[in-house]
């Protein structure tokens, strides 16, 4: 008779609880609070007060913590950067695409109780139930092993200062930047186009000097021009 016939099966809590402690690195003190991190709105989930419980919030205070932590430690590691370098390297870590793949990492999305389907998601789902985690992290166990959390989970093995220094936070702001240096005519024309897919999703063309140099297609408007402008930059670089 194995472990499991003799003792039952491990309780649904006693698991998520375990799962939150291999992520989080420690033990959570209110287990509550991080089942908070992976409920959805769409669940529609109300407390006695009528007040809605989902991951909004404490992705709002993960957001404002993290940026925190991260500043801290480029304010430490460079000591010769003014307010502007400092600024801008913070806006490179914390940028949606590395929060995006910080989630990922972390085995988060999986985790998440929606009503909506799945793929209708896009992948800035997994940084905003990271930046939730950090604000769970925070209101669990404070800042000072909130920021040893995002020391272990982000700064250590993601963050080379270096690299990040070369890295190009919006393609958009360089194009229109060499554009106008180079007296180019541009336009960025975005729409609506699901094609086949009933997801609604957007399309985006980049016309200079009324050629057409690239066009692609991403979930929102902000998106589909920032990934147009990343595809016509590697085309101009390699010219």
């Amino acid at each position: 008779m194995g472990l499991i016939s003799l003792l039952g099966k491990p309780k649904p809590n006693h698991l998520f609880k375990q799962t939150i402690t291999d992520i989080i690195g420690y033990p959570p003190k209110n287990l509550v609070l991080f089942e908070r991190v992976f409920t959805h709105r769409s669940l529609e989930k109300v407390d006695e007060d009528g007040r809605k419980i989902n991951y909004e919030r404490l992705e709002f205070l993960g957001d404002a913590v993290l940026g925190t932590i991260i500043g801290n430690y480029l304010f430490s590691q460079m000591p010769r950067a003014d307010e502007g370098d400092l600024t801008q390297m913070r806006s490179k870590i914390v940028r949606r695409e590395f929060l995006n793949h910080i989630g990922k990492s972390l085995g988060l999305y999986p985790l998440l109780k929606s009503k909506v389907d799945k793929d209708r998601y896009g992948d800035d789902i997994h940084g905003n139930i990271f930046e939730a985690l950090v604000g769970a992290v925070f209101v669990d166990v404070g800042f000072s092993k909130c920021q040893s959390f995002v020391k272990t989970k982000v700064i250590d093995p993601y963050i080379d200062l270096a690299a990040f220094e070369d890295k190009v936070i919006s393609y958009k702001s360089v194009l229109v930047n060499w554009f106008q240096r180079q007296k180019m005519t541009y336009r960025f024309d975005v729409f609506e186009d699901s094609g086949a897919n009933k997801t609604l999703v957007f399309k985006a063309k980049l016309f200079v000097n009324n050629n057409l140099v690239a066009s692609a297609r991403a979930l929102n408007k902000k998106k589909a021009t920032e990934k147009v402008s990343k595809r016509a930059y590697f085309k101009f670089a390699s010219q």
